[in-house]
């Protein structure tokens, strides 16, 4: 079966989750969490290579702000808390998003976390943290303006590969895979420079139900696409039309 190099996840549906149950919203955040540690634990088992997760998003501050508090605090507990697990199974640890504008202890854990699992070689598992697409774009520009500026690059030298090289991070390939929980099919600024020819899957189960057989399912049906990146398949027959 043909398996996603990089697989992106939409978590959505944690608040929804709780409130189905009659509980709070943050205990749909705390059992989003022991998804997230479910699904990484299988991408690494299977192989995958890469895994973003959009775990707080730019928009996500003009939540109450004692849900923000709360979210900063379950963030900081979970880089502690799997901090161990990536030691233990060479997980590498990366972020994207505008990290400077955390709370100072996130920041923190994240900057150990990165540093203790550089040399790993097996999943990256990436979390997306105050984290636009479009907002990853501008600051793109904003250094490839002041390059310019100094005379470092000339404009007419810029491509799309200079752009790339200017993002939060360079290395991340482009996403193969993107799911989105909760059955929404909008892409919500995220990786929008990076998803320009990935596979969306979106499925209607709730991001704190999203179990192992739901990722099997959205990688199978990745498998059943052909991806042509705008071109054609070399050969293919046109289909004969029903008489």
């Amino acid at each position: 079966m043909d398996t996603p190099r990089h697989i992106a996840i939409i978590m959505d549906g944690n608040g929804r989750w709780a409130i189905d149950r009659g509980l709070r919203r943050n205990r749909g955040h705390r059992q989003g969490v022991e998804t997230v540690r479910t699904i990484t634990r299988e991408c690494s088992k299977i192989g995958i290579k890469w895994l973003t997760l959009y775990a707080f998003s730019a928009e996500n501050w003009q939540r109450p702000k004692i849900e923000v508090s709360f979210l900063m605090r379950l963030l900081q507990k979970f880089l502690v808390a799997e901090r161990e697990e990536m030691m233990t199974n060479n997980i590498r640890f990366r972020v994207v998003g505008r990290i400077s504008e955390l709370p100072a202890g996130v920041r923190k854990e994240i900057e150990r976390s990165i540093e203790m699992t550089a040399d790993h070689d097996g999943l990256t598992l990436c979390l997306a943290l105050n984290y636009g697409g479009r907002q990853e774009i501008v600051d793109a520009v904003r250094k490839l303006s002041a390059q310019i500026i100094a005379g470092e690059i000339a404009p007419s030298a810029i491509s799309t590969e200079t752009l790339t090289s200017h993002l939060y991070d360079p290395e991340m390939p482009d996403p193969d895979l993107v799911i989105r929980t909760s059955g929404e099919v909008r892409v919500s600024n995220f990786l929008l420079w990076q998803i320009s020819y990935s596979e969306f899957y979106s499925t209607p189960v709730l991001w704190p139900d999203f179990g192992p057989e739901n990722l099997h399912e959205a990688i199978r049906e990745y498998a059943r696409r052909e991806r042509r990146f705008g071109g054609v398949t070399v050969g293919a027959k046109p289909k004969k039309k029903k008489s």
